[in-house]
């Protein structure tokens, strides 16, 4: 018999690697969405268990946050790795080290070792979610990859809240249950080794960037799309981060609602993203409007005084991120060539998670001047909305370092 045929290699900025890659690579970028929400519902079981421990009060929730600030502050150098040593190799290996360390929790004893198991957890997210954005562009381009980075953030909101819900029907079992999630890495990384090409470097007369010259890495640029990110990822994040305490300000404190609601305002994230890939080439990046639609849902739901205008609020701010985050990656991905594909989306990766982390830090600080967080969400939404018209009165000149507005 034979020995199975390799995959054969891939032709960077095309769209011949097939399907097959992108449902894996979707795949792959779900894991980091699972670090972020499926301990949640655990988090006061787990407090009872480590009450005895000196500072668990604020040790325990770090546990659930400290993923994504390690991603953070890391992503970067896995772009760099990325570049460097190939994108598939490190994303098998640092897949089956996700399903290691995540796992680690159901045999550690110690608040504090389980602490280091969740930043080791947040290094392989980094190297996982850098290389699988890098090879989407490297397997896809036009219209084709912008479709996929657009369902590679439905896939991210749609297990968002399965992820939530499996966290909550196993922690009932027991608040160590939900990591045995994490076996999934040992699952997708041997389908990654074996499904995904390996990406090839432009050669003359294959791929769009072949007949380009080498130029620089576009650093103003990257900070300009990185600092819009950043503040988009703050955005993002303050619906499912937030809605919860929004609903039992109102008096509403049914778990069922609440999760009635994020089901509701996830779908609508799904929604937008479903319609950014509608929209023509040209009218995807009008970043204003989009920063405009997210301020117009923060506003109405700072001014609900009732359950249906909060909802209204939350579904208008969800369509907006929809579209938001997709246009925010394809514009960044378009400044990139293959080589330094990887060290860009690092740095994009890196500012979006650093979002996630402010996301909670920003409202808080905000809740007490402004008198209640519902006031908090309406001044970012008005903050959100001076950014918009910033970018409407800069459309089609360099603003943020380059990045144009349109």
């Amino acid at each position: 018999m034979s020995a199975p045929l390799a995959p054969p290699p891939a032709t960077p900025g095309t769209a011949h690697a097939g399907r097959l890659p992108a449902v894996v690579l979707m795949a792959g970028s779900c894991l980091p969405v699972l670090g972020a929400v499926l301990l949640a519902p655990v988090l006061p079981r787990m407090q009872d268990h480590f009450d005895n421990v000196p500072g668990s009060e604020a040790l325990v929730p770090v546990v659930l946050t400290v993923p994504a600030l390690a991603l953070a502050l890391l992503a970067p150098f896995a772009g760099m790795i990325v570049d460097r040593l190939g994108r598939k190799r490190l994303l098998v290996v640092a897949t089956a080290l996700y399903a290691l360390f995540g796992t680690a929790p159901l045999w550690l004893d110690s608040l504090h070792a389980i602490l280091i198991s969740r930043v080791l957890v947040g290094i392989a997210e980094a190297a996982i979610m850098t290389a699988c954005t890098t090879l989407i562009g490297d397997y896809y381009s036009g219209e084709l990859r912008d479709r996929y980075l657009a369902l590679q953030t439905m896939c991210a909101a749609t297990s968002a809240t399965v992820f939530f819900v499996l966290g909550g029907a196993l922690g009932a079992a027991d608040w160590r249950a939900p990591f045995w999630l994490y076996t999934v890495g040992l699952l997708v990384a041997p389908l990654m080794a074996r499904a995904l090409p390996a990406p090839l470097p432009p050669t003359p007369g294959r791929g769009t960037e072949a007949s380009l010259p080498r130029r620089p890495f576009p650093v103003r640029r990257m900070a300009g799309i990185c600092l819009l990110t950043v503040f988009g990822a703050v955005v993002f994040y303050t619906v499912p981060v937030e809605m919860a305490y929004l609903l039992d300000d109102l008096g509403t404190d049914s778990t069922a609602t609440i999760g009635a609601v994020t089901a509701v305002a996830s779908a609508a994230t799904v929604l937008g993203s479903v319609l950014f890939t509608r929209l023509s080439p040209d009218r995807r990046h009008r970043l204003p409007a989009l920063f405009a639609l997210c301020a117009a849902g923060f506003v109405l739901m700072g001014l609900a005084d009732g359950l249906p205008l909060l909802i209204a609020g939350a579904v208008l701010n969800c369509v907006g991120t929809g579209l938001l985050l997709p246009a925010l990656v394809t514009k960044a991905m378009s400044l990139l060539q293959f080589a330094d594909r990887g060290r860009g989306m690092g740095l994009w990766t890196a500012a979006f998670f650093l979002g996630e982390f402010l996301c909670p830090l920003v409202l808080l600080a905000a809740k007490k001047p402004a008198g209640g967080l519902a006031t908090a969400v309406a001044l970012l939404g008005a903050a959100t909305a001076l950014l918009a018209a910033a970018l409407f009165a800069t459309a089609r000149r360099p603003v943020l370092g380059g990045v144009q507005a349109d």
